[in-house]
């Protein structure tokens, strides 16, 4: 991991705790977890995140879940987070 992946990782990681959801490094990227909602594989949701550039982006660096979803610019931490909640949300099927 590349220290402005890191960077970008840790400054959203503070964010999302800010936000009630759990968030901390593992060597795969930001693991983040939502300890409010029940899980349907897991006790939890959870994702792993990372910082990897997009290339339909003009290779701009974006956000990106463990599964290859982009998720936001890495620019736009607050796009970031609405996604990731959303997506944490616990809603079946999502």
């Amino acid at each position: 991991m590349t220290p402005d992946a890191r960077a970008r990782l840790e400054a959203l990681g503070t964010v999302l705790r800010a936000h009630g959801l759990s968030a901390w490094f593992t060597p795969d990227g930001l693991h983040v977890e939502n300890p409010d909602a029940d899980g349907c594989c897991t006790v939890h949701p959870c994702a792993v995140i990372t910082v990897a550039p997009r290339a339909e982006d003009a290779g701009r660096p974006w956000f990106w879940t463990g599964w290859r979803q982009p998720v936001a610019e890495a620019d736009q931490v607050t796009d970031a987070v609405l996604a990731i909640k959303g997506l944490l949300d616990g809603t079946p099927g999502l």
